[in-house]
């Protein structure tokens, strides 16, 4: 057992793979997880929901309505619920694994995640659920800030071209319609945003392995982060 600071829950494992949108976190955490028999705790899935939560509360990401945060953070409940291989994402008991992967979700889920009241308050919600497990965990900030004692730490990196392809067929599969041009243009912007954010930026922890996804497949990019967390274990 790692103890991973005073307000940190007791976790038995922590594998953090941190990089930017369409790198290959989700899929490589997803498949890493199912062959060790960890739990996959998807923190991007639990704030594109806050993000969800924000947008069907009727607020704007162009002017952010503080005292709807505050009332989101005081009211809201997600969870995550892991069967065999697939995780489904509930908002206040309600299952929007899907509704949280349109593009009307993604163009907003930086703007939202950059508050530093959803991020404190996100910190709690991903560490609780985290409670007890050995976990497999993605995001900006899993090894700078959520779990910075994981005993695995990886940033995913890969050519943006590739990445808006990537993603585009992971909505193709999801029966929802992109442009990769508009897909392209919405990872550039979360790039800069998620880098250039003064609480909790997307950045490489200093003892990260970094992994370069941009001309592995998916198989290959599970095999070489799983060789690299059993090498620990």
């Amino acid at each position: 057992m790692v103890d991973l600071g005073i307000k940190c829950p007791m976790v038995k494992f922590v594998v953090a793979i941190d990089g930017g949108a369409g790198s290959g976190k989700s899929t490589t955490a997803k498949g890493v997880a199912m062959r060790l028999n960890f739990f996959y705790l998807d923190t991007g899935a639990m704030y594109r929901a806050t993000a969800l939560k924000y947008l069907q509360s009727g607020g704007s990401i162009n002017q952010i309505d503080m005292a709807l945060v505050k009332q989101i953070t005081a009211n809201t409940n997600i969870d995550l619920h892991q069967d065999n291989s697939e995780i489904h994402v509930y908002l206040d008991s309600k299952d929007v694994s899907g509704e949280i992967r349109t593009p009307l979700v993604s163009n907003a889920v930086s703007p939202i995640s950059a508050i530093p009241e959803i991020r404190e308050w996100m910190v709690k919600q991903q560490r609780a659920v985290a409670e007890g497990k050995n976990i497999v965990c993605e995001g900006r900030d899993i090894g700078t800030v959520v779990f910075p004692d994981a005993q695995v730490k990886i940033f995913m990196q890969a050519d943006l071209r590739i990445r808006a392809q990537r993603r585009v067929k992971e909505l193709d599969e999801k029966s929802i319609t992109s442009d990769i041009d508009e897909v392209l243009k919405n990872l550039e912007y979360r790039d800069q945003f998620d880098s250039s954010r003064r609480h909790s930026p997307l950045k490489k922890a200093k003892d990260a392995i970094v992994v370069d996804t941009t001309n592995l497949t998916i198989d290959e990019e599970v095999s070489l982060v799983e060789k690299i967390v059993r090498e620990k274990l």
